[in-house]
């Protein structure tokens, strides 16, 4: 059901993935989500939030470089849009636009900060590791989370990937300066 959640926040934000719809999408049986999320439908929202969180955390933590980590990024990207016709966007991304929507709650807000805060931190630290300086790294991986979750949100609005792709090489060209200014 979580995994259902956070896929049907991808595609059509917090505010419309109703309990109903999840369990349509994941087959559960109607007496599961009270069961397993006795929070109702903020508890599922945050634990969708998470469970992106932590499989984006998962990719970035595999990279052996800041560019392999974007590379991994932007391909996850790419192939969700294609896949979905366009329709597949980032379910955090997906919370955060909502943040002032008094239906999905500040405690499903406050996890979708938490998962850009920690993806920035993941970023920074393989950055640091990859030679750049802690303050630049820090200002790069805000860059990069920025640049990504705005290309994500052309790409789904235009049905094209030239937005994603073009903002792929320039991120690409500024993590190869930055790595090779320091070394």
């Amino acid at each position: 059901m979580v995994t259902s959640a956070a896929l049907l926040i991808r595609e059509r934000g917090a505010r419309p993935t109703a309990i109903a719809d999840v369990l349509e999408h994941s087959g559960a049986p109607r007496g599961s989500a009270y069961h397993y999320f006795p929070g109702g439908r903020s508890q599922l929202l945050c634990e969708a939030v998470d469970y992106a969180a932590d499989y984006v955390a998962g990719a970035f933590g595999d990279a052996a470089s800041g560019q392999q980590m974007l590379d991994t990024a932007v391909r996850f990207y790419r192939q969700g849009l294609l896949e979905t016709d366009y329709r597949a966007g980032c379910p955090v991304m997906a919370v955060a636009v909502e943040a002032g929507d008094p239906d999905i709650g500040a405690e499903v807000v406050t996890h979708a900060a938490a998962a850009f805060d920690r993806w920035r931190g993941l970023i920074a630290a393989r950055l640091i590791a990859d030679g750049i300086p802690r303050r630049r790294a820090a200002d790069l991986a805000a860059l990069v989370i920025s640049a990504l979750e705005g290309a994500l949100v052309l790409a789904r609005a235009g049905r094209d990937v030239t937005p994603l792709d073009a903002v792929h090489r320039q991120l690409g060209r500024l993590l190869q300066y930055e790595t090779d200014k320091e070394h």
